[in-house]
């Protein structure tokens, strides 16, 4: 995302972005939901999506991405005029997830979604990001903790370990790998 110093080669779609600003990675369809859900507290709900549309100049399509989020995250269509600050640390994660797609992304990056939310959020969200990447062919790049999430919703996992890959393959194969159960999916 250009947010922190980086080093080798970074590429998009052929193209290097290493060394771009932010503004210009995201203007290429890349959007970043931080860990810890980095909505903007002090803005509204309808305030935070706009923020997430503001590289667009198509203004048609931005109403219809307005319906689109309301429509996978109903509850904050009843609350356009909340402030971010008041919403629960759900709602806080799913506004976040829907301000990044209000860019209409090629690539999603998600850090950590699941960090300190109850399960059924956690599934809630993970039901959509699924939709998402299935029906509107938003490629997602996902680091998570939680490996049994993230094998059931990854095609393809890097298992790390203090920083290094130690397996990588197909999520099916490692999810049934008796190793990769016994310590990191507790089964």
């Amino acid at each position: 995302c250009g947010m922190v110093k980086t080093a080798g080669t970074i590429r998009f779609a052929g193209e290097r972005i290493d060394g771009r600003n932010t503004e210009d990675i995201v203007r290429r369809g890349i959007a970043h939901v931080p860990e810890g859900r980095g909505t903007f507290i002090n803005l509204t709900v309808e305030e935070n999506l706009r923020v997430g549309a503001y590289t667009r100049r198509d203004r048609l399509a931005i109403t219809q991405d307005f319906a689109r989020v309301y429509h996978f995250f109903a509850v904050l269509q009843q609350r356009p005029t909340q402030a971010a600050t008041t919403l629960s640390g759900g709602e806080q994660q799913m506004l976040a997830v829907a301000r990044a797609l209000m860019l209409r992304p090629r690539l999603l990056l998600l850090d950590e979604p699941s960090l300190g939310l109850a399960p059924m959020v956690v599934r809630d969200i993970f039901r959509i990001v699924r939709a998402i990447n299935q029906e509107q062919g938003v490629s997602v790049l996902l680091v998570e903790q939680n490996a049994s999430i993230a094998l059931e919703l990854a095609d393809h996992a890097y298992l790390l370990e203090t920083g290094r890959v130690v397996m990588s393959g197909p999520a099916e194969r490692l999810r049934n790998d008796e190793a990769v159960r016994r310590s990191y999916l507790g089964y």
